[in-house]
C-alpha cells in the first residue's frame, strides 16, 4: 500500500495500474498515452511529479521514470528541469500536413506550396532530354561518380542561396526532409537531444519522433532564436546540435539577422554542436543573407532543397556536408535507401546550369508578390508576418480564440489554413496564429474567395 493518503490528496493523474501486466513500465507508458490521446489529460497539463507517483501507485520511482522517457520520446510530453513534466501541447496535433487526396470542398491555403504556373522552363528541359538518342540512361540506376558536374550544379545554386562551398562536400537526397533524416540517423542516438526553435518545421518533429531523438525548444528572442538560450541549452540541456530554418522560417515567415547567424554559429564552434541548416527557403529573399554555414562551414550540415524555390516535384536536395559528417551520412543516404532519381538530377543539373532557374524562381518570386498583394487588401487590418516574396504568412489571432479553434473553424466554412499547434514543440505554449498559404490556391480568383471568408471570419472575431 502507498505510505500516504490520496484521497483528497490534488493530482492532476490518478491510473490505476494492472501489476500482472509486464512489464510495468510499458502498461504505464500506455495509460498514459490514451488517457493524452482520448482528452483526459489535456496539453500542458502538469503531471504529478515522479516520486509523489510512485508513492500514489506503490512502485518503484525507476518505474515511473522509464514510463515517461517512452512518453517523453514519443513527444507526448515533456520535462522542464525546475519546472516539471507536462503533456506537450503538440501531442494531438497532425503533423502530417498533406492529405493523401486533396479535400474537393476546401480552398487550399495550408500547405506551402510554390504557384504552379511558372514550370515551363522544365518541361522544355525535360522535353529535350527524352529526345535525344540515349534517353534510357535517365531511367536506370545513377552512380555517384559520373555525377560531378552535377555536383557543379548544386555549387552554384548553394551560391546563390548565400554560401560557399566546395564539390568535395556535396551529397544528393531525395529531398529535404530525407537530407534531414539521413543526418539525424547518423549524429544520432535514440534518446539524444536537438534544439529547435519553439514553432518549427513538421517534418522535422515527424523524422525525430520516428528515429526517438528529443526535441527541445530553445527560446526565442523576436521569433529568432536566442544566442544566450542556446548557449545555455548546450551547458545544461545535454543537446548535440540544433536544426534552423534562418531565411523565412517555416511557420513564423521570420528571418535571421546576420548579428544572430554569426552569435549561433560561434557557439556551435564553442560547444561542438552541429547544425542542420534548413535552406529551402533561402531562394525567396531577392538578396539572399550569408548562411550560417558560412560562419561555421565545418559544423553545419546545409541543404538545399528544390521543393519550394523550384517545384515540389523535383525531389532533390543538395546537401553540403561538413568533412567530419560526411562518412556517416553519406552511408545513412545509402543505408536508409534515400537514393536519388537520374532523371530528376539531371533535369535539375541543366535547369541551373543554364540559368533558367533563374527564370523559374523570378517567376515564382512575381506570382508569390501579386498573390501577397491580394492577400495584403484583404488582411490589412490584421497582423500578418512574411514577406511579400514569400508562399506563406503567418496571422496573429484576434481575440481568444487558439490557432486550433480557427483552422476547425476555417475548414468548416471551406478554407484549410495550419494551426500553431501543428508547428509548436513540446510543452511551449503555442501562439495564436494560424499559417496561410497563399500560392496553394490554383487561382487568384481561388485565393481571393480563400481570403474573403478568412476576412469574414476574423472580423467576426473583434
Amino acid at each position: 500500500m502507498p505510505i500516504n493518503s490520496f484521497e483528497n490528496y490534488p493530482m492532476s493523474w490518478k491510473p490505476s495500474v494492472d501489476k500482472t501486466e509486464k512489464p510495468i513500465y510499458q502498461a504505464l507508458a500506455g495509460h498514459l498515452e490514451q488517457d493524452i490521446l482520448n482528452g483526459v489529460l489535456l496539453p500542458g497539463t502538469k503531471l504529478p511529479p515522479q516520486r509523489e507517483l510512485a508513492d500514489y501507485l506503490d512502485l518503484n520511482l525507476s518505474t515511473i521514470s522509464k514510463a515517461f522517457k517512452v512518453c517523453e520520446l514519443k513527444g507526448l510530453i515533456s520535462a522542464t528541469v525546475g519546472s516539471g513534466t507536462f503533456v506537450s501541447y503538440d501531442a494531438l496535433s497532425n503533423a502530417y500536413l498533406l492529405d493523401d487526396i486533396k479535400p474537393r470542398h476546401l480552398i487550399e491555403m495550408g500547405a506551402t506550396l510554390p504557384d504552379s504556373a511558372s514550370y515551363e522552363p522544365l518541361l522544355l528541359q525535360l522535353k529535350n532530354m527524352l529526345q535525344e538518342t540515349n534517353y534510357e540512361k535517365w531511367f536506370g540506376y545513377g552512380r555517384s561518380g559520373e555525377s560531378r558536374w552535377q555536383k557543379d550544379a548544386a555549387i552554384k545554386l548553394i551560391q546563390r542561396g548565400g554560401f560557399e562551398t566546395t564539390v568535395d562536400h556535396i551529397l544528393f537526397a531525395n529531398g529535404g526532409q530525407n537530407a534531414i533524416a539521413a543526418a539525424l540517423a547518423s549524429l544520432c542516438q535514440p534518446g539524444d537531444r536537438i534544439g529547435v526553435d519553439h514553432h518549427t518545421y513538421p517534418g522535422l518533429k515527424t523524422v525525430a519522433a520516428m528515429l526517438s531523438v528529443q526535441i527541445v525548444p530553445i527560446k526565442s528572442e523576436n521569433y529568432e532564436m536566442s544566442p544566450t538560450a542556446f548557449e545555455y541549452a548546450c551547458k545544461n540541456d545535454n543537446i548535440k546540435g540544433i536544426y534552423l530554418i534562418p531565411d523565412y522560417h517555416n511557420p513564423t515567415a521570420h528571418c535571421m539577422s546576420v548579428e544572430n547567424r554569426k552569435m549561433i554559429a560561434a557557439i556551435a564552434q564553442k560547444y561542438n554542436q552541429f547544425i542542420i541548416e534548413d535552406a529551402t527557403y533561402h531562394l525567396h529573399n531577392v538578396q539572399p543573407l550569408p548562411a550560417v554555414a558560412s560562419f561555421a562551414p565545418e559544423q553545419v550540415i546545409y541543404i538545399a532543397s528544390l521543393s519550394k524555390s523550384i517545384a515540389p516535384g523535383l525531389r532533390l536536395a543538395y546537401v553540403a556536408v561538413p568533412s567530419q559528417y560526411k562518412e556517416p551520412i553519406s552511408k545513412a543516404l545509402y543505408n536508409l535507401n534515400i537514393s536519388v532519381s537520374p532523371l530528376l538530377a539531371e533535369l535539375s543539373a541543366r535547369t541551373i546550369v543554364s540559368n533558367q532557374f533563374e527564370v523559374l524562381i523570378e517567376s515564382h518570386r512575381e506570382q508569390a508578390f501579386r498573390r501577397n498583394q491580394v492577400l495584403n487588401r484583404y488582411l490589412a487590418d490584421y497582423t500578418c508576418f512574411g514577406a511579400e516574396t514569400g508562399i506563406f504568412r503567418w496571422l496573429l489571432l484576434p481575440g481568444e480564440i487558439t490557432g486550433a479553434e480557427f483552422e476547425k473553424l476555417a475548414a468548416k466554412q471551406g478554407v484549410q489554413v495550419y494551426a500553431a499547434e501543428r508547428f509548436v514543440v513540446g510543452n511551449s505554449c503555442p501562439e495564436r496564429a494560424v499559417r496561410v498559404s497563399v500560392c496553394a490556391p490554383e487561382t487568384l480568383e481561388e485565393l481571393e474567395r480563400g481570403l474573403i471568408i478568412l476576412e469574414r471570419l476574423l472580423n467576426d472575431l473583434t
